[in-house]
């Protein structure tokens, strides 16, 4: 596994309704899909947690080739991209559009989630942001209790 070099993670602390394992918005699966597609030997981007900075934990961003035993996978499209392509299937059931989704838009990006990451991601939204003066991804982690000033560490 090769760092991803150059990049930022902040955590935000917030309250998400939905407790997927992690969902990801639109600019987080396209930023990916750049990302991996800069990677010769990259298949999906791995998330991990790792002790670290004055809160506790930190969250760590690799390229993997592998999907280890335990990790949990993350499959997700650009939705907006999906209905570019697939407006007319608004016409039918929400059965039929799940079907044609994820059967039929395939150029979508797979993130890996370490074993040690997954219940602190419990329910996370990975977004990526960006301002005039950074980009980085973030996460909104509701199972945060507290994070340090700069926001790169956090605790559970």
């Amino acid at each position: 596994m090769s760092k991803l070099g150059g990049a930022t993670a902040r955590v935000v602390k917030g309250a998400l309704k939905a407790r997927a394992a992690l969902t990801l918005t639109n600019e987080a699966v396209s930023r990916i899909r750049v990302l991996l597609a800069q990677q010769n030997n990259a298949n999906a981007l791995k998330i991990g947690v790792r002790q670290k900075g004055c809160n506790g934990l930190t969250y760590t961003l690799e390229y993997a080739r592998e999907k280890q035993k335990f990790d949990e996978e993350v499959e997700q499209v650009d939705f907006s991209k999906f209905l570019k392509k697939n407006l007319k299937f608004f016409f039918f059931e929400l059965k039929i559009l799940k079907i044609q989704f994820f059967a039929k838009n395939r150029d979508g990006i797979k993130v890996w989630i370490e074993p040690k990451a997954q219940l602190s991601l419990l329910g996370s939204e990975m977004d990526y942001v960006t301002d005039k003066l950074s980009s980085e991804f973030v996460f909104r982690n509701p199972n945060i209790k507290g994070t340090c000033g700069c926001g790169e560490s956090f605790s559970i």
